[in-house]
């Protein structure tokens, strides 16, 4: 071999050698990775319009960042009827996939999961009281695996009392429906119980795990004139949205809630955070713990977006005049 062909053999094994980390890192990249997304909800599912969208801002979201469902990320999804045995069964099955990190969004979901999991990260996309709950040692440094974003901050609780006087001045009591048995259901109240004062109302919880009490309750406070509810955060609320709407309506008590669907299915009027805002943020966690970050260190955020929701027909039904302004603060209004 002379001079000449050795330089070449040489310099030909030099390039091969240094192309292997690049082929290397691409092949890193187009890894197929795998997230499990669990919703657990009586009232969303595949078929459900709200379920698809915030599935949709979601996967929008990954897309943006690189991630295309079938390229180079594999979703599954489990949709639970509500149910305690239900959410559990799908969030074994999910772990059971090995998946790279996890997606669910309310309390009912995020338990069950942490049960399952403490290795595989989790990322929640509406949880109230994340911290009381148990799911992260704090919002600022979670700790575990789970971290995501607030449905709202508890302070938020004072406003929804604030709007009932605002659109129905005249009522001096609301019953507060809450779930006792959570701690944000104990929380929710202890902040509108603190604003009640201040705007001259009286109010008194009522527990929302008895369907049966819960009737029995609305329908003896409805007896006193100038009443109205107060609908808070929980599974259990969301899961009785037809017959809390169909209770405010029977007894025509003027009722504020924390999500635009039970405004949607009749309510009178919602103040709370833009949910699909939150799967679309919820995408951007997912992406940085896909490229290695943990879960640990990414704090707990607060809610960006909030909306409230009006239903001019419900109004009407109750007899009472919107106020402009908060026709004009709304961010829809349902005629």
């Amino acid at each position: 071999m002379n001079r000449r062909e050795l330089v070449t053999l040489l310099g030909g094994a030099a390039a091969s050698c240094a192309s292997w980390p690049v082929v290397t890192r691409a092949q890193e990249r187009e890894r197929m990775r795998r997230i499990g997304v669990l919703i657990g909800s009586a009232l969303v599912d595949a078929d459900d319009l709200d379920g698809r969208t915030r599935v949709d801002a979601f996967r929008q979201a990954l897309q943006q960042l690189g991630w295309a469902d079938g390229r180079n990320v594999n979703i599954d999804y489990r949709w639970s009827s509500g149910g305690a045995e239900d959410i559990r069964k799908n969030a074994e099955e999910l772990v059971a996939l090995a998946p790279d990190v996890l997606l669910t969004s309310g309390a009912a979901s995020v338990a069950p999961l942490l049960q399952a999991t403490r290795r595989i990260p989790i990322v929640f996309a509406a949880a109230v009281d994340p911290v009381g709950a148990g799911f992260v040692e704090s919002l600022a440094r979670p700790g575990g695996n789970a971290t995501g974003f607030m449905q709202f901050e508890y302070s938020l609780s004072g406003k929804w009392l604030e709007l009932l006087k605002q659109i129905a001045p005249g009522v001096t009591r609301a019953a507060v429906l809450r779930d006792a048995g959570i701690t944000a259901g104990t929380g929710q109240f202890a902040v509108i119980q603190s604003v009640a004062p201040s705007i001259g109302m009286d109010v008194r919880p009522v527990n929302v795990r008895d369907v049966g009490e819960m009737e029995r309750v609305v329908g003896g406070f409805a007896r006193t004139p100038n009443g109205g509810l107060v609908v808070t955060a929980s599974a259990l609320t969301v899961s009785h949205r037809d017959l809390i709407v169909g209770l405010a309506a029977r007894h025509r008590l003027p009722a504020v809630y924390y999500r635009r669907r039970f405004v949607e299915a009749g309510g009178l009027i919602s103040y709370g955070a833009d949910v699909i805002d939150q799967f679309r943020r919820a995408g951007g966690y997912v992406d940085r713990i896909l490229r290695g970050e943990k879960p640990a260190d990414l704090p707990v955020q607060a809610p960006t977006k909030y909306e409230l929701v009006i239903n001019l027909n419900t109004a009407k039904a109750l007899g009472l005049e919107v106020p402009p302004t908060l026709l004009a603060r709304a961010d829809e209004v349902i005629e």
